[in-house]
C-alpha cells in the first residue's frame, strides 16, 4: 500500500515517512500542497495521505477540500497533522474532509496506530468496491434471463441473441450459472412406455 507525506518541513517529512515505512507502507514525500495534489492525481495514487496543515502553495485544509470534490480521489484516507490544537481547528480540518487529525508534537506510537486505522479503512473500501463489481456482474447475468424469451411452441427451442434456435438448457447454461441434470417426468414416462408396448 502506498502513502503520501506532505510537509514543508523536510525533517518532519522524513520522520513521518520513516514511521509510515515501519507500518509497511511505500512512502512518497512532497513539500507543498500543489505537489501533494499532483501526487494524488497519478493513476497509481497513494491510498493514504499524511498532510501538514501549513504548507506553501495550498494548505492542507484546501488540499482536503479539493480531494473531496474529485470523485476519483475522494477515497484517499487523509490524516491532517498540525500544531493547531483548538477545537475550532479540529472541526475545520475534519469539515474540510480530513479523515483524522493529529496534533504536533505527536507520539510516534499514536501516529502508527492512526495510520493502521487508515490502512484498515482503505482495505475495507477496496474489498467493498470489489464486492460491488461482483454484484453488478451478477445482476447483469440475472437481467439477461429476466427479459422476454422467444420460444418455439412446438419444439421448445429458444431463439438466442445471435438469432439461432437452441435447446432451452443450452441457452440457460450460457446465460447463467444454472446446471442441468436429466430425468423423466411421470407423464412422459407413461407415454414412452405406451410407445414401447405398441
Amino acid at each position: 500500500m502506498r502513502a503520501l507525506v506532505a510537509d514543508d518541513d523536510r525533517t518532519a517529512a522524513l520522520i513521518l515517512g520513516r514511521a509510515l515505512e515501519r507500518c509497511g507502507l511505500e512512502v512518497t514525500a512532497v513539500h507543498d500542497g500543489l505537489a501533494a495534489l499532483a501526487a494524488l492525481a497519478e493513476a497509481d495514487r497513494p491510498s493514504i495521505a499524511v498532510i501538514d496543515w501549513m504548507m506553501p502553495g495550498l494548505d492542507g485544509v484546501e488540499v482536503c477540500r479539493r480531494l473531496r470534490r474529485d470523485p476519483a480521489r475522494q477515497h484517499v484516507y487523509v490524516l491532517l497533522v498540525t500544531g493547531r490544537d483548538s477545537r475550532a481547528d479540529v472541526i475545520a480540518g475534519l469539515d474540510a474532509g480530513a479523515d483524522d487529525y493529529l496534533v504536533k508534537p505527536f507520539n510516534d506510537d499514536e501516529l502508527r496506530a492512526r495510520v493502521r486505522v487508515g490502512m484498515r479503512v482503505v482495505t475495507l473500501q477496496a474489498s467493498l468496491a470489489e464486492r460491488v463489481v461482483q454484484l453488478q456482474a451478477a445482476l447483469s447475468r440475472v437481467k439477461q434471463l429476466a427479459g422476454l424469451l422467444p420460444i418455439c411452441s412446438y419444439c421448445k427451442r429458444i431463439r438466442s441473441d445471435e438469432d439461432y434456435w437452441e435447446q432451452l438448457e443450452s441457452y440457460v447454461s450460457q446465460h447463467s450459472e444454472a446446471q442441468f441434470s436429466h430425468g423423466i417426468c411421470p407423464p412422459c414416462l407413461d407415454r414412452v412406455e405406451r410407445e414401447f408396448e405398441a
